[in-house]
């Protein structure tokens, strides 16, 4: 089986348009390999995250990762966060273990494509094209955005599109 496929597009160019502002991390360079920790056979580590410049309307944060690449059609999902409240403004390396201790207080993460309530890190198929992940915060709102962590990323992103006051992406990218 060939693992040659086309590049999808950026999946959030698809979505209504909202304001952007900015996310930078400690451990992801835009456009650049991510780290061992953030692959699942090295580390399994969610990245620090620390984002700026949203609007006043934002009440509460989503954040997410995503992977348009993985040989599905609707992609994979790494990781989903709900809920943080629009005072935090950071989730530091690691706030994504299994568990939720790295997490502020009133924020949960739901289930990803694995089935784990936790980040869970690159690993893309052996000898396939590069993969692009999505580390996303989405300015909500709302204070809670009305999922619970049993909800599928496909839920979220749901509601999200009707809940989103803007939004800050960040690309890594991993090959194995």
């Amino acid at each position: 089986m060939s693992l040659d496929r086309p590049v999808t597009p950026d999946p959030y160019e698809l979505l209504p348009s909202v304001p952007s502002f900015e996310v930078t991390s400690d451990d992801v360079t835009e456009g650049q390999a991510l780290k061992d920790d953030q692959v699942q056979a090295a580390g399994d580590t969610s990245p620090q995250l620390s984002w700026s410049g949203f609007g006043d309307d934002t009440k509460s944060f989503t954040v997410t990762c995503f992977d348009p690449d993985a040989p599905t059609p609707s992609g994979f999902w790494h990781w989903v966060v709900c809920d943080i409240p629009a005072s935090v403004t950071s989730l530091d390396t690691g706030a994504g273990a299994e568990g939720g201790a790295g997490l502020p207080e009133g924020a949960f993460m739901c289930r990803n494509d694995v089935g784990t309530k936790a980040f869970t890190g690159a690993a893309p198929p052996e000898g396939d094209q590069v993969h692009r992940y999505f580390f996303v915060v989405h300015a909500v709102k709302e204070e809670q955005l009305g999922v619970d962590s049993d909800a599928s990323p496909a839920v979220v992103s749901f509601n999200l599109a009707f809940k989103t006051a803007g939004r800050a992406i960040l690309t890594g990218t991993y090959q194995h």
